[in-house]
């Protein structure tokens, strides 16, 4: 039996954020796992100094991975709009994580 290939498609700063992501691929119906460094829970400072939260998917599903993970959220507009006023370069989905 052959084992699929894991990559990383993204990593985040939060187990809360990545959690947000995982969901938001698993909703799409791609399979996804969350890896971190946090000593079992226990030191989740250990994965804020490393690589963070990765988010791992199946090889080929990586490219509609990463393509959900960027799309601007429902109701975000262009840098040129008032919403981008504050000059904060992250989605408006991201600004409150």
């Amino acid at each position: 039996m052959q084992h699929p290939k894991l990559v990383v498609v993204q990593s985040y700063g939060s187990r809360p954020e990545a959690d947000l992501a995982k969901g938001l691929l698993e909703d799409a119906g791609i399979q996804a796992m969350v890896q971190a460094d946090t000593a079992g829970g226990m030191r989740e400072h250990l994965a804020w100094s490393g690589a963070g939260f990765q988010i791992l998917v199946r090889e080929e599903e990586a490219t509609p991975a990463r393509d959900l993970l960027t799309l601007p959220a429902e109701g975000d507009v262009g840098p040129d709009t008032d919403s981008q006023a504050d000059g904060d370069p992250r989605p408006g989905w991201r600004r409150f994580t």
